[in-house]
């Protein structure tokens, strides 16, 4: 018999419930703004969503994501920090991860990001994987995480007062299954687990302070998070 186990939001969460919304970040595009359409390529800062970062594309750097989020302890969790004391937890390489939250709430959170690294997190997104001691097929998990998926509603995006629009052109998935718990220590074999949602990278920042609101409104969920960033 097949059991899955929904673990949401997966709105840049970990392994938590339901993320939260705040009206001021969550919020349709609107004409007003500058977007990424009206830019030339040289200062946008957001990677086209089929562009390969570090030899890989970003549908596996979403499963890196998802990985990363999983390595942590809730009570270690970037992802369940309130203030982001804890955003350089795991990180290495060219690419750097962050988070959304656990709960329903908006969070701000203040992090410090080396210079030169990519900005990979989701707008909004979602993962299946097997209820531990059940037994359940790729093809189970992949098909839930895209029908959860196939309704969103509202995708944010804004970098230093910027917003940015075509962002459902982000959509990524897991092509193929794979285990959850691969970076656990101890170690914890969460396979098969799938994941699918609309993800965003963003190339290295200038050195200074810079704002990022991100967001996204699925039926099931909602996401909003804001950070004050620092590139050293």
């Amino acid at each position: 018999m097949d059991a899955v186990t929904d673990l949401r939001p997966r709105a840049g969460a970990g392994l938590g419930p339901t993320a939260g919304t705040d009206d001021g970040v969550c919020s349709r595009s609107d004409a007003s703004h500058r977007t990424a359409a009206s830019t030339s390529p040289s200062d946008d800062p957001l990677v086209p969503h089929d562009e390969q970062i570090g030899g890989q594309s970003q549908a596996l750097w979403s499963r890196d994501w998802w990985q990363w989020a999983g390595s942590f302890s809730q009570a270690a969790s970037p992802i369940a920090d309130r203030s982001g004391v804890l955003c350089a937890s795991g990180q290495s390489g060219e690419v750097w991860f962050l988070a959304g939250t656990y709960g329903t709430q908006r969070t701000i959170r203040s992090c410090h990001v080396p210079r030169g690294k990519y900005l990979f997190f989701p707008l909004i997104n979602y993962m299946v994987t097997a209820a531990p001691g059940m037994t359940t097929t790729c093809l189970s998990v992949q098909r839930t995480a895209l029908r959860i998926t196939d309704d969103v509603s509202d995708l944010v995006l804004e970098v230093d007062g910027r917003r940015f629009d075509q962002l459902a052109l982000h959509r990524q998935h897991t092509s193929e299954c794979f285990d959850l718990g691969a970076r656990a220590k101890p170690k914890v074999r969460m396979f098969p687990t799938a994941a699918n949602g609309y993800y965003v990278m963003l190339r290295p920042l200038s050195p200074g302070r810079h704002t990022l609101n991100f967001g996204g409104a699925l039926p099931s969920m909602l996401q909003a998070v804001s950070y004050n960033l620092i590139v050293d």
